[in-house]
């Protein structure tokens, strides 16, 4: 048997995946700071808040609300249920399926969100997007696209 030399990357290739985990959570603690500081959230209590909110009825199945944030089910649900005890988020039984279980978006969790989402565009432009033309925007939102969809979706090899 060979071993498979593996396929190391170049400068060019380092500096792009190196650049990307950098920016990325440059972005997530300077967003971040100012939704705890501020409003009382995490950055995971808003991305929660987010897609809850931008769902119809407020409301997801826990294991969708998984998948669109790219999380696993058991992080979902510990996060999921510290959110409950401060009353953002709460959970109801799933009528078409008795196993399932829904996450709904609380008066309390929407009050939250409609505070912060202002602030946290603002930050959002501020920090990100104010230092891009539209175009290098449109190009990074294909990117991303084809990322979140592609490989990086798919579960890793054991």
């Amino acid at each position: 048997m060979t071993a498979e030399m593996p396929r190391w990357l170049t400068g060019t290739e380092e500096r792009a995946w190196r650049g990307m985990l950098g920016v990325f959570e440059l972005l997530v603690t300077r967003t971040g700071r100012p939704l705890q500081s501020r409003f009382g959230l995490s950055a995971a209590d808003y991305a929660v808040l987010a897609e809850l909110t931008r769902a119809p009825g407020l409301r997801l199945r826990v294991v969708e609300l998984a998948e669109e944030l790219g999380w696993e089910k058991s992080r979902v649900s510990h996060h999921l249920a510290r959110m409950a005890r401060r009353g953002l988020v709460d959970r109801e039984g799933c009528s078409s399926d008795r196993r399932g279980v829904h996450v709904r978006v609380t008066q309390a969790g929407c009050a939250a969100i409609e505070a912060a989402a202002p602030h946290h565009v603002d930050d959002v432009r501020r920090l990100f997007l104010d230092h891009l033309t539209p175009h290098q925007v449109a190009l990074l939102a294909e990117i991303t696209d084809v990322l979140r969809e592609g490989p990086a979706r798919r579960p890793a090899p054991s």
